[in-house]
């Protein structure tokens, strides 16, 4: 009797799995694609990342950022700073032919944490020509940087030029 039991249990578990499995199948053959994104060509992602030779106020080249929405793009990490005790200052040279806005935001790694900084009081907009741009972050006694990610924040569609991007650091008093 008690094993009747067993194997009629078992075999509701497994009927019931099927049935859920089939309503899956038959519930997806239902469903109806609205649109296709085609990446067959590159160019459809809209954000193109190149050197500029031609555009730069330093060095062989500037980075030319091209894009037709909002977009986030990284332009390097740092690590072993040794700092602590201090504002950090990430700081570029930047050129805008957009609309919208870009602005720098750093992302600061300190012991197991990530904490940033937006430059969104200093932005460049319209048609800007260069103009050194901020984004500062105070770093208390006893917090020493890990990692620095450092990005440019484009809100908007247009081509921001980038260039002499430095990190300096003032002494907190």
């Amino acid at each position: 009797m008690r094993k009747d039991r067993t194997i009629k249990g078992v075999a509701m578990k497994i009927i019931l799995s099927v049935l859920v499995m089939l309503s899956f199948i038959i519930s997806s053959a239902h469903s109806e694609d609205l649109k296709k994104l085609s990446l067959d060509d590159a160019t459809a992602i809209a954000t193109t990342i190149q050197t500029d030779t031609r555009v730069k106020t330093e060095g062989n080249g500037s980075v030319k950022i091209t894009t037709q929405w909002p977009t986030t793009v990284c332009l390097g990490e740092l690590t072993g700073l040794s700092v602590e005790n201090a504002k950090l200052i990430y700081k570029a040279k930047v050129k805008s032919d957009l609309d919208g806005t870009a602005y720098l935001e750093m992302w600061v790694h300190v012991g197991g944490g990530q904490y940033f900084s937006r430059g969104i009081n200093d932005v460049v907009s319209q048609k800007t020509d260069w103009k050194v741009i901020q984004a500062p972050f105070l770093l208390q006694k006893g917090q020493k940087p890990d990692e620095l990610t450092l990005n440019l924040v484009i809100n908007g569609k247009g081509t921001v030029w980038v260039d002499d991007v430095v990190i300096s650091r003032e002494r907190l008093k």
